[in-house]
């Protein structure tokens, strides 16, 4: 004898899942193991502060072979308070490390261009560390449509 499923039943389990997916999805992306473990190491056991770091990057990319981004952050660049350093990543990619950019008072402001590989669509996180000691965070979600590894 075979089960047979009424339109009410699949209406039930469609609308479940909705909700589900609705109220179970986390307001953020989990990260990999690998890019916490980089954060971590990056922040040297600070937790990271949302603010100061701008993230210049496409909202889609049409290829994800070759992503610009740039990365900003706001500082007065003075001897005693300045960028010592911004760590770039993507979540997505098998080795989220993108780029590491150093800093001095003597650089005037604290900012870099690059390009990257987006192996499918993902967050770019941006990790800024202060000479204070302090650690910036940033993040922006990048939509890859077609040349990269995945969609």
């Amino acid at each position: 004898m075979t089960a047979m499923i009424t339109r009410r039943t699949a209406l039930a389990l469609g609308g479940a899942a909705i909700v589900t997916g609705i109220v179970g999805l986390p307001a953020t992306p989990a990260w990999s193991a690998e890019t916490d473990d980089r954060i971590n190491e990056f922040a040297g056991g600070t937790a990271p502060q949302e603010g100061r770091v701008s993230i210049d990057a496409p909202e889609i990319a049409e290829n994800g072979n070759t992503v610009p981004v740039g990365i900003s952050v706001e500082s007065p660049m003075t001897s005693e308070d300045y960028v010592e350093s911004v760590l770039i990543l993507a979540d997505g990619n098998p080795r989220p490390g993108v780029a590491t950019f150093h800093f001095s008072p003597m650089s005037g402001e604290a900012t870099a261009q690059t390009r990257m590989r987006l192996a499918k669509t993902q967050d770019v996180v941006a990790l800024a560390k202060m000479s204070d000691g302090s650690v910036y965070m940033s993040r922006r979600t990048v939509k890859v449509t077609i040349g990269g590894c995945g969609g």
